[in-house]
C-alpha cells in the first residue's frame, strides 16, 4: 500500500505494507477458478491497455519477507527502486518473493548489500513496520489494493483510472492510498 501526500503541483508516494493474506489464512490456489477468472477477466485486459507485460504468477507466496525487505531497501531511499522489482519479479517473472534468497538477489541486482538485508530479514528489524502499517489498513477498513483513503474513509478501491484519481486528488485536500 501506498500514502499519498499532495502539495500544489505534484504527488509524493509514500509506500506502506498490506499483506492480502497472512498467516494463517489460506493461500489461493494459483490454478484454482478465482484466480485464473479475476486474471482472465480483469487482470489481463487491464495489463493490455496499460501496456504492461503481466502473467498469472505459478505460486502464491506469503509476502511479509518481501515487505520487509521493501522497507529494508526504503532505509536505504531505494523503496520505488525495489518496490518496482519486487512487482517485476512476481508479475512478469513469477519469482518467489516470499524467498529470502530471490529477495537478496533483487538488492544485489540493484548494487544494494544483500547480506544487509539478510541480517535484516533474520533479525526481524522490519517486522514492526510491516505489522503496524497492516494494523493502520484494518483500522480504517482497508481489504485490496490498492485502496485510496481520506480522512480514514475509503474513497475507492481496485485500479483506478487517471481521470478518477485527479477528480479524487481535486475533491479531497489529503488522500492517502493503501
Amino acid at each position: 500500500m501506498a500514502e499519498l501526500a499532495k502539495s500544489e503541483n505534484n504527488l509524493t508516494i509514500c509506500w506502506r505494507a498490506f499483506e492480502l493474506r497472512p498467516e494463517p489464512l489460506p493461500l489461493l490456489d494459483p490454478q484454482g477458478e478465482y484466480l485464473t477468472s479475476a486474471w482472465r477477466d480483469h487482470v489481463y485486459p487491464l495489463a493490455e491497455k496499460m501496456n504492461m507485460p503481466l502473467k498469472k504468477p505459478s505460486i502464491q507466496p506469503r509476502s511479509r519477507l518481501a515487505h520487509e525487505a521493501a522497507k529494508w531497501a526504503g532505509s536505504h531511499d531505494r523503496l520505488a527502486e525495489y518496490n518496482l522489482a519486487l512487482f517485476r519479479g512476481f508479475f512478469e517473472f513469477g519469482f518467489d518473493i516470499g524467498d529470502k534468497q530471490i529477495l537478496m538477489n533483487l538488492a544485489a541486482e540493484m548494487g544494494l548489500a544483500p547480506e544487509s538485508l539478510a541480517q535484516a530479514l533474520d533479525s526481524h528489524r522490519f517486522t514492526g513496520e510491516v505489522l503496524g502499517d497492516e494494523e493502520e489498513a484494518r483500522r480504517i477498513g482497508i481489504r485490496a489494493v490498492p485502496s485510496f483513503v481520506s480522512n480514514g474513509r475509503v474513497l475507492a478501491a481496485g485500479v483506478q483510472t487517471t481521470d478518477r484519481l485527479r477528480e479524487l486528488l481535486a475533491r479531497d485536500p489529503e488522500p492517502a492510498m493503501f
